[in-house]
């Protein structure tokens, strides 16, 4: 598809009616998820001008200080999303349980899970932050039944995604989006008020000289990551024969972006500190989408040894370990985590 003035109404529609991806409800709803991020773009941009910097004085479910645009981004996407036909109920990061939309729209069939704003720790010092989405289907024995939605109708592998992206605010507001059929990014025209498409078919590299990894948590980290990140380090003189660059934006939507634009692996494993705890990042709001948008581009998603969109879930708000990127570079960590478990002793814990 060129992508010369191609609307992301026009992208929908073409992947509704030429290649049957999506249904018309769908469409509507990524739509309006999308007419919410330029709202939030608007919030980002305004700055300390709008008022919006610094902590609302409130936590999160996670027990996490929310920022003001935390809660500004939340509210945003649960308004804009209430009252479509399309849509059975939401979940947010920001919130215990599952938001069922009114009775009054009993057909919706769409599960709509938000990160209303990744990264939020960057809010006041001005670096990229974003919305990550993910859209599922709800899944009934019997359509016409129209008890509410809870929280076991969420609880969907992430293979069963039927949409996802990330719109990131940054130099540029970027929309980035999956439905299955390849990876397409889409830049926000601030004059006209449209999301242009811009790069269809997105590719990451299956090498990469670019790792992404918060390097202060070296001393808590299983041997398996201690190991490839030695490696990497030892550079051209090690084992891996090439010199290597760090880059760690600690917004998990910037450091996804670079290496959909120019390759890399991003980790963010397991550690020693909360051992009881298989990972940091959530898998139903960030994981999940995130690792399907990497595979549609070639990459790939593990949390060191399972793909990630093959773990069942067995809560709303799961964490789990990320590693995801380039796909050489994932594989050859989860051959680490392989290899190091089957050297453990029978029933040991790595």
């Amino acid at each position: 598809m060129s992508t010369a003035a191609i609307s992301l109404t026009r992208y929908l529609i073409e992947q509704q009616r030429v290649h049957g991806r999506i249904t018309p409800e769908l469409r509507l709803l990524l739509e309006v998820v999308a007419r919410a991020c330029k709202r939030i773009a608007i919030s980002v941009g305004k700055g300390a001008l709008g008022g919006v910097l610094g902590s609302a004085g409130t936590e999160n479910v996670q027990g996490e200080v929310q920022k003001k645009l935390d809660v500004i981004a939340n509210e945003v996407l649960i308004e804009a999303n209430e009252w479509g036909g399309h849509l059975a109920a939401m979940a947010s990061e920001e919130l215990d349980g599952v938001l069922p939309i009114p009775n009054r729209y009993p057909a919706g069939e769409y599960l709509l899970l938000f990160d209303p704003l990744d990264g939020s720790s960057n809010i006041d010092v001005n670096v990229s932050i974003g919305t990550i989405f993910s859209v599922l289907k709800k899944h009934r024995e019997d359509p016409t039944r129209i008890d509410p939605v809870s929280e076991a109708d969420f609880l969907q592998p992430g293979r069963q995604q039927v949409a996802a992206g990330y719109c990131i605010y940054g130099p540029q507001t970027t929309l980035v989006l999956t439905v299955g059929n390849g990876v397409a990014m889409f830049t926000l025209d601030r004059e006209l008020g449209a999301w242009v498409l811009t790069q269809d078919q997105v590719r990451i590299p299956e090498d990469t000289k670019e790792f992404a990894i918060n390097m202060s948590n070296w001393r808590h980290w299983a041997p398996p990551v201690r190991r490839y990140i030695e490696e990497c380090l030892a550079g051209k003189e090690g084992p891996r024969g090439k010199d290597f660059n760090m880059r760690w934006v600690a917004s998990m939507v910037a450091d996804v972006h670079r290496i959909l634009t120019r390759g890399g692996i991003f980790l963010y494993p397991w550690d020693k500190r909360e051992p009881n705890k298989p990972g940091k990042l959530r898998l139903m709001y960030e994981a999940n989408p995130m690792g399907w948008i990497v595979e549609q581009a070639g990459g790939a998603a593990t949390d060191g040894r399972r793909r990630i969109l093959d773990i069942e879930p067995r809560g709303l708000h799961e964490r789990v370990a990320v590693i995801l990127g380039s796909r050489h570079e994932v594989e050859r960590v989860t051959r680490y985590h392989h290899e190091a478990d089957a050297a453990q002793p029978a029933g040991a814990a790595l």
